[in-house]
């Protein structure tokens, strides 16, 4: 059974809460040097709005990998969301995968840094493209 369209509007409202939470949480990280933390907390905050994004058109993805091609197929690949702002995305989530899973890699303040406010815009985008008429 699905959702009715006021239940689907509050998810995707609830998502894009849970996106703009989630990013506040990075630079409180970083200060405390938890940059493997701020990096997953960054890529789950892109994560929230690319989903509620997803669902706003009835695209349904069961993977992270699933979102993030979904996401270029329908949005970077048609000219709706620019490359750039699609290669952020990507970079965040390959940074946040091998900050999850490989011990070796090293994240550094760099990294979280660099990619604070490219995510923080990139929220912002996907969320006005939501909400857009």
């Amino acid at each position: 059974m699905g959702l009715t369209e006021i239940e689907k509007k509050a998810l995707i409202d609830l998502k894009i809460e849970r996106a703009n939470e989630t990013i506040k949480e990075v630079p409180y990280l970083v200060e405390q040097g938890f940059y493997r933390t701020a990096i997953n907390r960054m890529y789950y905050a892109c994560y929230y709005v690319v989903s509620a994004l997803l669902m706003k058109h009835n695209f349904e993805a069961r993977t992270h990998k699933g979102v993030i091609t979904l996401f270029s197929l329908n949005f970077i690949k048609t000219g709706i969301v620019d490359e750039i702002t699609g290669k952020l995305y990507r970079s965040v989530f390959e940074l946040r995968q091998s900050g999850d899973y490989d011990e070796l890699k090293d994240i550094t303040k760099e990294d979280v840094t660099s990619r604070l406010e490219p995510a923080i815009q990139f929220i912002k985008t996907i969320e006005n493209l939501i909400y857009r008429v």
